[in-house]
Formats: structure tokens, sequence, C-alpha cells
């Protein structure tokens, strides 16, 4: 079994100067099974990053426990990729250089890494490119040398954390494309936290609206979206009455939210 399982999560943030403690994340409870594809968003502050800071092994939860493959999850590890909002390459190495990052330290064989590291170059679409410096890179190019050094390395899981938020409409859409190819094609396990909310309806099967203060899951969807963007284009999907009537109730709520979050404050 490689579920992904988080059981009665909490997080809270104590200040040791002034003594405020913040409770990021209450009861947090789910399985994740393999292959599935989730996606999570609410307003700022109900935790979605907490969240995946805790899952990733950089955080660890003031009370319940998480495991995966039937192993607590103490720290950070291989299982577990990490794909961050701006990448966090090293510029200065070549394209080849950051994807082959994790098999090196792993001390991986230089034959069996050229051939790994293009094989996903090949299928991020990257083919070609592995000795350019990643600074010539455009920022959507980047984020494929990002997806291709987590996916080389075989893991489980992968985390995203807003890998799609700084990039331009257009790139965004074709990288959301390649997000739902690359998960299809892999079996991966993915959860990606987003603050779209098209995003979040077109990426995820599942998908948790966060409630804030302290962070919760509010309500959960079962989508067909993720399942149908492998079919035909994504802008066809979101001009669809299902989309627009899910997307309207979802805006509504984090807006509530947001309402009461400023009335409170």
């Amino acid at each position: 079994m490689s579920d992904l399982i988080c059981k009665n999560l909490c997080m809270t943030f104590s200040n040791a100067q002034t003594g405020v403690e913040v409770e990021a994340l209450k009861d947090i409870n789910f399985t994740l099974k393999k292959g599935e594809l989730l996606s999570v968003l609410g307003p700022s502050g109900c935790g979605k990053t907490t969240l995946l800071n805790m899952i990733a092994g950089f955080l660890n939860p003031t009370a319940g426990d998480m495991s995966l493959n039937n192993m607590q999850i103490e720290g950070p590890s291989v299982e577990r990729g990490m794909v961050f909002q701006q990448g966090a390459l090293f510029e200065w190495l070549t394209v080849s250089k950051n994807v082959d990052f994790g098999l090196r330290m792993k001390k991986t064989s230089e034959s069996e890494s050229e051939a790994l590291v293009e094989k996903w170059l090949n299928i991020v679409g990257l083919q070609g490119f592995g000795d350019t410096p990643t600074y010539q890179l455009s920022g959507g190019m980047q984020q494929r040398v990002a997806l291709a050094r987590c996916l080389v390395n075989d893991p489980d899981v992968i985390l995203m954390d807003e890998p799609l938020g700084a990039l331009d409409a257009l790139t965004r859409e074709k990288m959301q494309s390649l997000i739902l190819e690359l998960w299809k094609e892999t079996g991966k396990t993915i959860l990606i936290i987003t603050h779209s909310v098209e995003e979040a309806l077109l990426l995820g099967e599942r998908l948790f609206v966060m409630a804030p203060r302290p962070g919760r899951i509010h309500k959960e969807y079962k989508l067909p979206f993720a399942e149908e963007g492998l079919k035909k284009p994504l802008r066809d999907i979101k001009q669809g009455p299902h989309f627009a009537e899910v997307r309207e109730e979802i805006l509504s709520m984090i807006w509530d939210m947001e309402e009461e979050i400023m009335g409170g404050a």
C-alpha cells in the first residue's frame, strides 16, 4: 500500500517573545490513494502551504501523524518530491546538472543518470536544452526543469506549491496540460496547492476547500475536469456550464470566508 494518510493533524505556531499562539491547522484527516490528483485552495491564512510543508517533512505537526507506504513521515524523503513556485533551481548550472542533482546526491552511476535525464527532458519538452544554462530559460521552461528534477528521482508523491503562479496565462495553461499528461502517464500521486479556483478545478480530481482560523478542510469535491482535460482543450472545459457552476459556488464560499476574516480583523 502506498497511500498517503493524514490523521488528526494539528499545527500551532508559538511566538517565543510574545507568548502568542496561532492555531494554523486543526484536525486534518484524509487519505490520498496511489495515483490520485488532489488540489487544495482556500483564503490566505488557511494553512495550505503549512499542510504541504508538513507532508514534505519540513515541519513536524504539534499533534496527529502522517504516513506514506505505512511509514511515519518524520522528515524529508526522496519518496516525496517537491516543486516550488519559483522552481528553486541552481540558475548557474545547466539544465542537465539541475535535473540530475538528486541522482548525484544518491551517487547514481553517470551512465544511468544521463539516460534518466535525457528521458525526462524529452517527456517535459526540453529535448536539446540539456547544456543550456538555466538562467537563459523562460519562466515556463524553468518550471519544466523543476518538474523533470522532481520526476527523475521517481518519488511516490509529488507535492506542488503554487508551481504555476508566476507564469503568464498562456504558459500557465500549457503547463496545466503538461501536469495532467504527466499524472496520467506516470500514475504518480500529486497534491497541488493553488490560489486559483480555475486551476484547482482543472487539476484536481479531488479538491479540498480549506477554511481559516484554524485551518481545516471545509468541503471536498470530486470532479471530472482533470480526466476531461486529457481529451480536450482546457479552454473548452472552462466554458462548460458544470465548470462555471462549481467555480461560482467555490468563489462565493471563499469570498464569504474572506469577508468574515476582514470583519473579524
